[in-house]
């Protein structure tokens, strides 16, 4: 899907691999974008995203699968600009948020910070949420 040679594709990549949070927005049942901000992983060219069941997300997800995802830029817009739109969809099979190294090892220090286990937390954020990205536009 993104051609990771290119100078875009190159810093896709780097985002993709430094950035903390990802903005998910969801439609809502009014047609309302909602977005929010996420902890995600890169895993098998998707975005891995775990949620709470209860969560509006969720909800949204089901009713219209239809997402975008952007990371934060600066105060002043220099950071370069990346948005994905693409397609989520719930994975009931998928590991849980703690037997999935990546995503612990990348929020572990904040799972603790919210004084739950691994375990706890990947109770309370049950719902594996993965997004194909269709497409992904940027500028500087």
């Amino acid at each position: 899907m993104i051609d990771l040679t290119s100078d875009f594709g190159r810093a896709v990549q780097q985002h993709i691999e430094d950035q903390y949070v990802i903005w998910l927005t969801t439609v809502d049942l009014h047609l309302m974008p909602q977005p929010r901000p996420v902890w995600f992983i890169w895993e098998n060219e998707e975005f891995l995203i775990f949620s709470q069941a209860k969560a509006h997300k969720v909800k949204h997800i089901a009713h219209n699968p239809k997402v975008a995802l952007h990371f934060n830029t600066d105060e002043t817009g220099d950071k370069q600009v990346i948005v994905f739109t693409g397609e989520a969809s719930i994975d009931p099979n998928h590991p849980l948020a703690h037997q999935v190294p990546a995503y612990y090892e990348k929020y572990k220090d904040d799972i603790a910070g919210l004084e739950m286990t691994p375990e706890e937390f990947s109770r309370e954020y049950s719902v594996a949420i993965k997004i194909r990205p269709t497409e992904v536009r940027g500028w500087e």
